[in-house]
């Protein structure tokens, strides 16, 4: 059993003209095959985390409300280590937002549930085994492919797929430029790769500098 408590409540909760603000992250780790590693696409050497949701089977990535006391990074690293039991890197600008409804609150005449969600990339350094939610969530290492397929939702496909994009977008900038060091943020549970831009996340919403072109193109019927 796990002595360490996940915050619950909502007095502390960011709203914006009624709509929740939510901060989350797809977890994710490179996999190596030493065999044939260079000639091995990114696609095929990330791997997801998704969690169950609470008495449900459905798989989800790490999410939840965006409090007053701290950063919109801050809350998704939060969120990776209450929910996921994941501590690692965020990668500072967002892969973006959506717009849904809390599935509590599926009236679509009602803004009551609405949120909108920022969603972060963290490339997990350490996997805990005791964290906050472990009694009601189950957590699995997954394929991109097999991730697609177990999104329930819309929103959640468009996030994996520019999550894709983000990554290849990466890799070639690396190719090119040597990477940035990481810094720390106010939170243990994770740490910031900064972004180039000149921004501060400290006091509110960070400010998209770019949309992540759609490298890859991935064939399913979702």
């Amino acid at each position: 059993m796990s002595s360490l408590l996940a915050r619950s409540g909502r007095e502390r909760q960011r709203y914006e003209d009624n709509v929740r603000l939510v901060s989350g992250c797809i977890p994710y780790r490179l996999t190596k095959d030493d065999r044939e590693e260079d000639n091995i696409d990114l696609e095929g050497r990330i791997e997801v985390l998704m969690l169950t949701s609470p008495n449900r089977t459905d798989f989800v990535f790490p999410k939840g409300g965006w409090e007053d006391d701290e950063t919109v990074v801050q809350a998704a690293c939060r969120e990776a280590f209450e929910e996921a039991g994941v501590k690692g890197i965020l990668k500072e600008c967002p892969i973006g937002e959506w717009k849904f409804r809390s599935k509590s609150r599926q009236d679509l005449f009602s803004m009551e549930g609405s949120c909108k969600g920022y969603m972060f990339a963290l490339e997990v350094t350490e996997e805990l085994e005791t964290w906050p939610e472990q009694e009601i969530r189950d957590r699995k290492w997954l394929t991109i492919k097999d991730a697609f397929e177990l999104c329930r939702y819309e929103w959640m496909r468009e996030a994996l797929d520019r999550f894709l994009s983000v990554m290849v977008e990466e890799e070639i900038a690396l190719a090119e430029t040597s990477p940035t060091k990481d810094c720390p943020i106010m939170s243990s549970n994770c740490h910031v790769n900064p972004s180039n831009d000149q921004h501060s996340s400290l006091n509110g919403i960070l400010p998209f500098s770019w949309q992540p072109k759609r490298l890859i193109k991935i064939d399913m019927n979702i």
